[in-house]
């Protein structure tokens, strides 16, 4: 990090012939502070030993007095060659050019020792300011377990101060189990990405290296990203999971006269008693979930639990433990407690993965094994589990493409496609956007306890002739948001968003519509939803997402309209 040119050398030096008298040596320090006698080798006397000369006769030459007082040689070394270990300090050192081999200066022994440490305090300096610069928790310990760095970030994750810990072993705050950097010390092996819970409160991602000198690990040094509202998040939306259809009947809750939405329909139906798995495609929000869970409730595991898990909302990292759980005692110190995945807490019913192309690799081979041979292995453990869970995905992307271009398990995608149903974007289905505001109108007028309104006929023209990028999602979270702020017995155009309303007015020519809308509180309204939604979510954007009914690029897109970036 510093080169070693930075030394500050002492040039106030001059080199003489070994037969120079002792009496012009003395007379050499009225000008400079080290004379240097140039020999077979190299001797050096300073101005604050020139007393010794004087003990002897001053016609002797000065490599007489050398030899009669057995005076020491110095070292010649280069800057680079000042930090071996060979160099020899009981003398100044001198320091020359690698290139014109000259004499350019001389360092002793104390100037080398204050240049180590103001290196020491630079280096200490650089170190603090890059810990504390880090969004995430760092941690450094030495090679017996003390901690010699806890930064800002580290206080607020584990609620330790500095003073409390800095110095002490952090076996003394933490279970020697669940430290992660006793496994750095011990094996000497780096840790990347790894899920980790240091203590019952906290979840992190870890990534950890020994310091290694020479061949001997001296320490180790962690950076923990805190995930702890992100998977209390997920726990909350797992809790919270809406059920969109009804359980009697639950394919006529997917209303739809268009005849692709009807065929996706009746192949959901026949398959909905056969126990394989099930790929639905289809955009964002074009009511995926919705068919998943009427395939669940109308087939032979309705009376099982319907467990979702969304692979684009949750870490790459923890995607595994969500997904297959954990052993007790691997990521705590807890011996008692473990955790049971999705698949576990989904046995003898349907878990239903959302976005299953954001799946790592990784993980995609080992789910592949488990829907070839219907068991797994927890995170930790060589005990086989065996469950009978229906596995229903689903996807917004291609995924033959992603086959293709190897993002994506070939095996498992033919085991997933076995029976594909692809479900088409509202835009295209125009002939049920009318039917769909009906259900969504008398849904939540009845949840907002409020009476149920007219729908002006300019309403459904403008409804019908928008594109819908967020598909049924999006439609569905604009007339909830339309019975909750109006409290008129009669839904107008002034009612509906800006974005809904100025496309069709541009397309159609007519600008005097846009003004019956108050767009400024339009906006506020709107800023104000999204800005409760991402709050909700803890800034989670694919959850917020889902909250708002919209896509997450219609949800980035105004974000960044509004400056919340």
């Amino acid at each position: 990090m510093f080169k070693m040119e930075q030394i500050n050398l002492d040039n106030s030096f001059t080199i003489v012939k070994p037969y120079t008298s002792l009496i012009d040596i003395r007379n050499n320090f009225l000008k400079c502070d080290f004379v240097i006698i140039s020999a077979k080798e190299y001797y050096i006397i300073s101005k604050k030993e020139c007393n010794f000369l004087a003990l002897v006769d001053d016609s002797l030459s000065v490599i007489e007095w050398i030899e009669k007082v057995n005076w020491n040689p110095c070292t010649i070394s280069t800057i680079a060659e000042l930090s071996m270990l060979q160099t020899d300090w009981s003398r100044p050192v001198l320091i020359k050019d690698p290139e014109k081999e000259e004499i350019i200066g001389i360092i002793t022994a104390n100037q080398w020792v204050q240049h180590l440490e103001l290196k020491n305090e630079e280096l200490s300096a650089y170190f603090s300011t890059l810990a504390e610069t880090i969004n995430d928790a760092v941690t450094a310990v030495d090679q017996e377990g003390k901690v010699i760095c806890w930064n800002t970030v580290a206080e607020g994750t584990y609620s330790i101060k500095r003073e409390n810990i800095l110095g002490q072993k952090i076996g003394e705050h933490f279970q020697s189990e669940s430290i992660i950097l006793h496994r750095i010390l011990n094996e000497g092996r780096p840790v990347r990405g790894a899920y980790h819970r240091p203590n019952n409160d906290n979840h992190v991602l870890v990534n950890a290296s020994p310091v290694i000198k020479g061949n001997t690990v001296i320490g180790g040094i962690a950076t923990e990203h805190d995930i702890t509202q992100i998977v209390r998040l997920n726990e909350e939306l797992d809790s919270s999971l809406p059920l969109l259809i009804h359980q009697d009947n639950p394919f006529s809750s997917i209303i739809g006269v268009n005849v692709e939405i009807q065929k996706a329909v009746k192949v959901a139906q026949k398959v909905a008693y056969a126990d394989i798995p099930v790929l639905l495609t289809g955009e964002p929000g074009s009511g995926k979930e919705m068919l998943a869970q009427a395939i669940h409730y109308g087939g032979s595991k309705r009376t099982g639990p319907f467990v979702s898990i969304n692979c684009s909302a949750i870490p790459s990292t923890l995607l595994e433990i969500e997904l297959f759980g954990y052993q007790k005692g691997v990521f705590t110190a807890d011996k008692k407690t473990g955790k049971s995945g999705k698949i576990e807490q989904s046995h003898n019913g349907t878990l239903f993965i959302e976005e299953i192309d954001k799946m790592p690799l990784d993980i995609q081979e080992k789910f592949l094994h488990y829907l070839e041979h219907g068991s797994f292995y927890r995170v930790g453990t060589t005990e086989l589990l065996t469950t009978h869970t229906r596995v229903i995905a689903s996807t917004s992307q291609a995924l033959e493409a992603m086959v293709k271009e190897g993002k994506f398990n070939e095996n498992l995608y033919y085991r997933l496609t076995v029976i594909n149903i692809d479900i088409p974007p509202l835009r295209e289905r125009p002939e049920d956007i009318v039917k769909l505001v009906e259900q969504f109108v008398q849904e939540f007028s009845s949840k907002y306890k409020k009476p149920i309104p007219k729908i002006a006929s300019e309403v459904i023209t403008i409804l019908v002739n928008y594109e819908w990028p967020g598909n049924v999602r999006e439609l569905r979270n604009v007339v909830e948001r339309v019975i909750l702020l109006n409290d008129e017995n009669i839904i107008k155009s002034n009612h509906l968003q800006k974005n809904i309303t100025s496309n069709y007015y541009v397309h159609n020519g007519d600008i005097s519509g846009m003004h019956e809308t108050s767009l400024q509180e339009e906006e506020k309204e709107e800023l104000f939803i999204i800005q409760e939604a991402l709050s909700k979510t803890y800034g989670n954007k694919s959850a917020a997402a889902k909250l708002l009914g919209m896509s997450r690029g219609t949800l980035y897109n105004k974000i960044k309209e509004y400056g919340l970036n």
